[in-house]
């Protein structure tokens, strides 16, 4: 049994938080050459005879041999051209080929083609197994997904994958970039523990310590191996592997993003958003999330770096958020209106927290240790890197917060002022 199976089992029972965290992952599988034991391992899962294969034109390459680990399974293929952004389209094509059949989803690939079928499973009731082309992310478990519809997107509750298989020949041969990416996406995790344990500090938002510990300890010993990332050694592929999937099992704990994602990841929400409708491609995931978490850390430590601070009821131009959200602006609205997620944190609480707070941002590796770390890991760092004008940059750090009902440090900026 894999270590990461064990770490499932361990966590049946009654956690002091009060819940018993389950997922939907039955099995694991990480090792060289496994690409020619999907077959059987679907087999021995209880996947239907019938298969619908997602993936894009690089993916099955890169998954050269799976088509004919298939052998005995009656096979069709959904191939993309090149996937980088997943919209609701593709969830309901994907849902009209399933629905009312005996039929299973094989997803060859990472995020944005995981994404469209883990929902459209969830929603047709379908076993799903997701084949890691490339260690470029951390979602592969979660049992949520980031989709698109009409400009606009949002988290969708979806459904965790009964079956993961990571070919560490495979993984280790992802392009240098793809690998980067991922070490970008779980450095954020970083930010996401900060904002989680801070929303449970002031409002009371469900925590727990145990999930949050699985997320801190696949961060740190990943950030231990940042200089052989992008290293040719299936060891390592298949660690930092494992270490991207234990943050997907602590999402699925928590049936949402809280262990994963904080503010840095609505800010790389927000750059897609205003982005796509001019037609420019998002970076990689990673890229993108990885230099929003220097943005933030930087913001974080200089916070924790101040004695006293006042707080105040949050101040808001709405006019101002609506008109940068344009033709998004409704679903903002409906975010923040007539319910404002601050609207219960009491500024008082904010001052009389504010040492507890700052300890809570020391409680993880500073700015400059992991902007090292992600220097190491070939990562892209400044905003020039991943070609955006910092102008523009700037606009969606202050703009992000109101995208999600989701408190984070980042949110409470326009409550707090610093004593000069």
């Amino acid at each position: 049994m894999s270590r990461i199976m064990n770490i499932i089992n361990d966590f049946k029972t009654e956690c002091n938080c009060g819940r018993v965290h389950e997922t939907s992952v039955k099995d694991i599988r990480i090792g060289s050459g496994l690409v020619n034991e999907v077959g059987n391992i679907l087999k021995l899962n209880g996947f239907s005879d019938n298969i619908l294969l997602v993936a894009d034109k690089d993916t099955i390459k890169a998954a050269h041999g799976i088509l004919e680990s298939l052998d005995g399974f009656s096979v069709e293929t959904k191939i993309y051209d090149h996937l980088r952004v997943a919209d609701m389209k593709h969830v309901e094509e994907l849902e009209e080929i399933i629905k009312n059949r005996d039929i299973s989803v094989l997803s060859v690939g990472t995020g944005s083609l995981n994404d469209p079928c883990r929902l459209a499973c969830a929603r047709q009731g379908k076993l799903l197994c997701i084949f890691a082309t490339a260690p470029s992310m951390d979602g592969f478990a979660s049992d949520s997904s980031p989709i698109v519809c009409e400009g606009f997107k949002s988290s969708y509750p979806a459904k965790s994958p009964e079956v993961i298989i990571g070919d560490t020949k495979i993984l280790v041969n992802a392009p240098a970039y793809l690998k980067s990416s991922g070490f970008g996406d779980m450095i954020a995790k970083y930010v996401g523990l900060i904002d989680w344990k801070i929303s449970h500090l002031l409002t009371g938002e469900y925590y727990c310590e145990k999930v949050a510990n699985l997320t801190k300890n696949a961060v740190d010993e990943l950030m231990k191996l940042a200089h052989l990332v992008t290293e040719n050694d299936e060891e390592t592929a298949g660690k930092i592997f494992e270490s991207l999937l234990m943050t997907g099992i602590a999402m699925s704990f928590t049936k949402n993003s809280r262990p994963a994602s904080g503010s840095e990841h609505i800010i790389a929400h927000l750059i897609e958003c205003l982005q796509l409708p001019d037609g420019i491609i998002p970076n990689y995931h990673g890229e993108d999330v990885g230099v929003c978490t220097l943005r933030m850390l930087e913001y974080y430590n200089y916070l924790a770096s101040q004695d006293i601070i006042e707080a105040h009821k949050e101040k808001v131009n709405w006019d101002q958020v609506f008109a940068v959200y344009g033709k998004m602006a409704e679903e903002v609205k409906k975010l923040n209106f007539p319910e404002n997620i601050v609207d219960s944190v009491d500024p008082k609480s904010i001052e009389n927290s504010w040492q507890e707070i700052r300890e809570i941002i020391k409680s993880v590796p500073s700015y400059e240790e992991c902007k090292s770390a992600m220097e190491k890991a070939g990562c892209k760092i400044t905003v020039s890197d991943i070609e955006k004008e910092q102008s523009f940059f700037d606009l969606c750090v202050k703009y992000s917060p109101y995208m999600r009902k989701r408190l984070t440090l980042l949110r409470l900026k326009d409550m707090i002022s610093v004593k000069k």
